[in-house]
C-alpha cells in the first residue's frame, strides 16, 4: 500500500483497507511501504511528514472482509479507510486490527498483493521469523 495509507494502517488511523479483490487469508501480515507516496492523499487529508518508503515498516491482522455493495456504504466507512474511492461493483473492505509499527523499518522490495518474505541468513543459519517482531529486532542490532 502507497503512503500515507502504510503510514495509517501501522498508526492504527486507517483499520479498512478497500480492495477491488477478496482473500481468504485471515490472520497477521507485514505492512510493506514502496517507493511511491500519493501526494494528492497526502494533501487532502493534510499529512505533511517524511515517509520511510522501500521497507516493511510494520505488521497488522486482518480478521475480516466486508463486501461493499453501494457508495452509500462506503462513504459511511470513510472514517475508518480514509479513502477516495468510489464504488466499483468490487469493493472489499479488508478490516484491520492490532497494527505495530517497527521502530526500525526493514529495507525490502515490495510486490503486488500479498507475498512472501524470506528472513535472510546470517552465520549460515536463518534468523527467525520472530525477530521481525522488535523485542527479538534488538537483539540483533550490532551483532552480526
Amino acid at each position: 500500500m502507497s503512503q500515507p495509507f502504510a503510514d495509517l494502517i501501522v498508526s492504527g488511523k486507517k483499520t479498512i483497507e478497500l480492495r477491488s479483490w477478496n482473500t481468504n487469508f485471515r490472520g497477521e501480515f507485514l505492512i510493506h511501504s514502496p517507493l511511491k507516496i500519493r501526494r494528492d492523499d497526502c494533501d487532502r487529508l493534510k499529512i505533511n511528514k517524511k515517509f520511510v518508503t522501500g521497507a516493511i515498516i510494520g505488521k497488522v491482522e486482518l480478521y475480516d472482509i466486508k463486501k461493499y455493495n453501494s457508495s452509500k456504504e462506503i462513504e459511511s466507512d470513510k472514517k475508518f479507510h480514509l479513502s477516495s474511492k468510489r464504488f466499483q461493483s468490487r469493493t472489499y473492505g479488508f478490516m484491520l486490527k492490532n497494527p505495530k509499527l517497527f521502530k526500525i523499518p526493514i529495507p525490502w522490495k515490495g510486490q503486488l498483493g500479498f507475498f512472501d518474505v524470506k528472513a535472510p541468513k546470517t552465520k549460515n543459519k536463518y534468523i527467525i521469523t520472530d525477530i521481525i517482531d522488535e523485542e527479538y529486532r534488538y537483539q540483533w542490532i550490532g551483532h552480526h
